[in-house]
């Protein structure tokens, strides 16, 4: 039996309780045969008493230990110990997590709702939600929701209460917006979310000129309410405003929604919608990172692989500097640039660098998570994933960050819980059946995996991720001819320009055993920045083949040393 399987029965025993009961039974008997001998001297017992004890303790504890290996004594009486595969994968109805206490400041902004006459004014009513969100976020004393977990709530129908109870918060506010061209009338009322009560109701009625005067009169009403003082930093956030900023931000909401259909066709209108902003409107840092973000996205996506978007977004880069020389979305940019150039160590450290600016930003954090996995230090995500997950519970990608965590640590059955979190988050969305998928084939959840495998296949609509899905469940059931025969047209293309897509590539044929073709994906996953050397040289099972060839020894002594060189 390895080390590895060693510790994990060793801890199963633990965990059922069998060791306690050992050395509660061995006590108990020792004590049991001392006074044997005595009980049958005092009380003229016959000669065989003693013996009699020995042989049903001797015989008593297989069964003791036996007992205590199936069954737990608790206050509810007797049950049935659940295995540890049966606690560690959700069922399909829900995945049981740890409530605590929501922290006294604590508040989710629930999407303002849009009351005028036309539907339009929508955009405006979720900018205004958009920008008191932000404003709140500079509060160091209180915890926000973001706003991609406050829009899960959008016409939900939800009471207040149990959204609270949700996101884990203790207030709530909501409100409404009426836009009748110059004219607004802003409705605000924060709520209890533990009673269900109302601590304040507002309303204004202005001008669109003083609608940043209305948000900020709203956020410091909210910290009145929650006895929380603002240093003079967080007052000056509070007022840094300018006219234009929100037509500006409802231009990135709606291109970001276009990006969320993950077409080029969508990204296309995305990138028309916000330079057809910056024509009209200057100038503006918001719009520079929303362009930046569509050029990087363009290659991550793997729409245009191609060096020259990269190229592009670091232009935008520039003019965000520019601007703003310590700009929260110049870092953020930046490091996503170095990321997708292979230069984790820059990615580190420029994502380091928005984070001080906006430590509880969900994308920042997300992706510097994402990093310490890709380079071995998930040491340090730890506390940054219980930050992200608490300021951003409902947004699939942050669960799916968590799994991938655990995942690169080998902890490949306790990660599926997150993967299936970010599934059970976003049903319909294929990329996370297939990053879960992934997860359980790691976990050798084979039968799990193909209920999802399966109907993807039946309908891969074109879709290349889709192929590659199928392309690594042959591989995982080691059908070698399958698996060649199932490369498609644009694996190679994206796996140059992505490390997981190039690990799924050396995982799948090292499993068949083409290992040259499997080192030459391995490399080029390390010069993308994956330079997990755990993971590589013990964790991933499905390199087992190719661990004693010479060029992957190789390999390792380069992965180990940049590994144990890379300072985060």
């Amino acid at each position: 039996m390895s080390k590895n399987k060693l510790t994990k029965f060793w801890q199963e025993l633990k965990r059922r309780k069998v060791v306690g009961v050992i050395i509660v039974y061995a006590t108990t008997a020792f004590i049991l045969m001392q006074l044997a001998p005595l009980l049958e001297d005092s009380l003229n017992l016959p000669l065989w008493f003693d013996t009699l004890v020995t042989i049903l303790l001797i015989i008593g504890f297989p069964i003791a230990v036996i007992f205590s290996w199936v069954f737990d004594v608790s206050s509810k009486g007797i049950q049935k110990t659940d295995s540890l595969e049966q606690e560690s994968l959700p069922d399909k109805k829900s995945l049981s997590t740890l409530k605590f206490d929501p922290p006294d400041k604590s508040i989710i902004v629930l999407p303002f709702e849009n009351i005028s006459s036309d539907p339009e004014q929508e955009y405006f009513s979720d900018g205004l939600t958009e920008e008191i969100i932000t404003d709140l976020s500079h509060i160091q004393d209180l915890l926000v929701i973001s706003r991609s977990s406050a829009m899960t709530f959008k016409g939900s129908k939800i009471t207040v209460k149990e959204i609270a109870d949700k996101v884990n918060v203790r207030y709530v506010l909501e409100g409404s917006v009426r836009k009748s061209e110059n004219n607004l009338r802003i409705t605000a009322q924060l709520i209890d979310g533990a009673t269900d009560t109302h601590i304040w109701a507002e309303k204004y009625e202005e001008t669109l000129e003083n609608i940043f005067l209305v948000q900020e009169k709203i956020s410091g009403l909210i910290a009145n309410s929650l006895k929380i003082r603002l240093t003079e930093k967080e007052k000056d956030k509070l007022k840094e405003h300018s006219e234009g900023d929100l037509v500006a931000l409802e231009c990135w909401f709606r291109a970001k929604q276009e990006i969320h259909h993950y077409t080029p066709e969508a990204f296309n209108r995305a990138y028309a919608i916000l330079e057809d902003r910056l024509r009209e409107g200057g100038d503006n840092e918001l719009l520079f990172w929303g362009l930046g973000y569509i050029n990087w996205f363009y290659v991550n996506a793997g729409i245009f692989l191609d060096d020259a978007y990269l190229q592009k977004a670091e232009v935008f880069v520039e003019k965000i500097f520019n601007m703003n020389k310590n700009s929260f979305y110049g870092y953020q940019l930046q490091g996503l640039i170095t990321y997708k150039r292979g230069d984790t160590k820059n990615s580190v450290y420029y994502t380091q660098k928005a984070l001080e600016i906006e430590p509880n930003n969900p994308e920042a954090l997300d992706h510097l998570i994402w990093m310490y996995g890709n380079t071995g230090k998930t040491y340090k995500s730890y506390d940054l994933i219980d930050r992200l997950l608490t300021v951003d519970p409902l947004t699939s990608h942050n669960h799916w960050t968590k799994g991938w965590t655990l995942l690169t640590e080998g902890k490949f059955e306790e990660a599926l819980p997150a993967f299936y979190r970010a599934h059970n988050l976003d049903p319909q969305n294929f990329v996370w059946k297939i990053l879960y998928a992934h997860a359980l084939l790691m976990a050798k959840q084979f039968e799990k995996a193909m209920e999802i495998i399966i109907p993807l296949e039946e309908n891969p609509e074109d879709n290349v991720f889709i192929h590659f899905l199928g392309f690594l469940k042959n591989a995982f059931l080691k059908d070698r001819e399958k698996t060649l025969q199932s490369v498609k047209d644009g694996f190679f293309e994206i796996a140059e320009w992505d490390e997981m897509a190039a690990l799924w590539l050396a995982q799948s044929f090292a499993m068949v055993n083409e290992n040259e073709k499997a080192l030459h994906w391995l490399e080029y996953a390390v010069n993308r920045g994956f330079i997990n050397y755990p993971f590589f040289a013990e964790y991933d099972h499905t390199l087992e083949n190719i661990r004693s060839e010479p060029r992957f020894k190789k390999l390792m002594k380069r992965v180990k040393k940049e590994w144990e060189n890379f300072e985060v």
